[in-house]
């Protein structure tokens, strides 16, 4: 239980919550409706709108004069667990499956860029990287493990670029990070009739808060005018995740609650892009990106107030992870049907950041495939709009296993999923 509690913690990021089946871990990739649409694929080095910046703000350079990028992804999931509780005394199982445990999301996003001359451009950028959020009863057979868990969070960006030569440009910017979170394990009803507490009760909950600080840089060059080359590295964040917890297993049934706070660093990650203009409508794009997962090996909660959790305890450590690095593959293309239309497709294979050994309930990790359509309408010299369509499945097994030592239970368990997404995005030029 105090692996879940905490793992409230575990997903602090970035602008709104979502459940963590778009990319590895519980990495996001829905910075734009732009991008969406060819898979992510090409994203580091190409220049569409004021949202490249986002993922390098080298970029910056490609664009003229003062630009705004606003949108919105609304994605629906569909993530189940179909699993078993096995009584390990007894030998007896109950079902302990659950289903649509993901509830939908929108994700918006804002970024402006102004040219300050020949040399410098600056903009500001306000999307999402990570998030998380999942819920089931919290009278499920396996609510012991973790009901609900909600992550929100908020990245704040401001990036410059300069121009070294036409052909190459460098950028860096500034990450400014809010994140706060939730997470609530509960009694299920099986439980309840063993215990004088009714089903539901919080056995563990926690939330808490904080801003932490990291930082980017980008490069960009211009082989020559039909093929480019794109590199952005973003640092890591580390968060004092600080709040409050509560709940059976840490107050017993005091009307009280803990200050705890959870270290937490959410890992850097990087990208290598390629731009290759094939015909005079046909455009190749492709992406690898690598995020350092391993920096995630466990959740350990510190309690520094004069009151303790039940038993005193100073520091808990609530779970180990072991997560390991993974890497994204993408290939998209952008195909000009007319000066007003533009269509564009991308696959993708996102690869998990976790061994089945350490796959929980709370993060269904699992490698992912990506099948992605997009248009572009230029409405005017000034306007464009983006619009996409993504399909994201689970790709081979999940399995999950998880151990409640203090009720002698464990969960043997199967995830799967798939996520539709749609998103639009306006741009403008001044």
């Amino acid at each position: 239980m105090k692996k879940r509690i905490l793992t409230l913690a575990v997903s602090a990021a970035i602008l709104s919550s979502a459940t963590q089946v778009q990319a590895a871990g519980f990495q996001l990739a829905e910075y734009s409706a732009t991008g969406l649409g060819r898979a992510y694929a090409g994203e580091a080095a190409m220049a569409d709108n004021a949202s490249s910046q986002s993922r390098n703000p080298a970029l910056l350079s490609a664009l003229q004069g003062r630009q705004v990028s606003a949108g919105a992804i609304y994605l629906t999931p569909e993530v189940d667990v179909d699993g078993t509780n096995t009584f390990l005394l007894s030998g007896a199982q109950i079902d302990a499956s659950a289903k649509d445990v993901a509830d939908d999301a929108f994700i918006p996003n804002f970024y402006y860029s102004s040219q300050i001359n020949d040399k410098w451009t600056w903009g500001l950028a306000l999307n999402s990287n990570y998030g998380l959020k999942t819920e089931i009863p919290a009278d499920h057979s396996a609510a012991i493990y973790g009901s609900a868990t909600s992550i929100t969070t908020y990245e704040l960006n401001p990036n410059i670029a300069y121009r070294i030569t036409d052909a190459i440009s460098v950028g860096a910017g500034l990450r400014i990070v809010y994140g706060e979170g939730e997470v609530t394990a509960t009694v299920p009803t099986w439980l309840s009739q063993a215990t004088p507490y009714p089903a539901g009760t919080p056995l563990k909950t926690m939330e808490g808060d904080d801003t932490a600080f990291g930082w980017k840089l980008g490069a960009s060059w211009q082989v020559n005018p039909d093929h480019k080359v794109g590199l952005a590295y973003h640092s890591g964040v580390e968060f004092d995740l600080e709040g409050a917890v509560g709940g059976l297993k840490y107050v017993g049934t005091q009307p009280i609650t803990v200050d705890g706070v959870l270290p937490l660093e959410l890992p850097a990650f990087a990208e290598l892009s390629s731009f290759n203009q094939v015909t005079d409508k046909l455009a190749l794009h492709t992406s690898i990106n690598w995020t350092q997962w391993s920096v995630f090996k466990e959740l350990r909660a510190n309690f520094p107030g004069e009151t303790k959790p039940i038993g005193g305890i100073s520091t808990d450590l609530v779970k180990e992870e072991n997560f390991k690095d993974n890497w994204r593959f993408a290939l998209g293309a952008t195909y000009q049907v007319s000066d007003a239309w533009a269509l564009r497709s991308g696959i993708a294979l996102d690869q998990t950041a976790v061994e089945d050994e350490y796959r929980t309930t709370t993060i269904p990790d699992a490698d992912r495939l990506w099948y992605s359509l997009g248009a572009s309408y230029v409405a005017s010299s000034n306007m464009s709009v983006d619009m996409s369509l993504t399909y994201i499945t689970y790709h081979g097994d999940a399995p999950i296993t998880e151990i409640e030592p203090s009720a002698g239970v464990r969960l043997d368990a199967q995830a799967s999923g798939n996520v539709w997404l749609a998103g639009v995005q306006l741009n403008y030029k001044f």
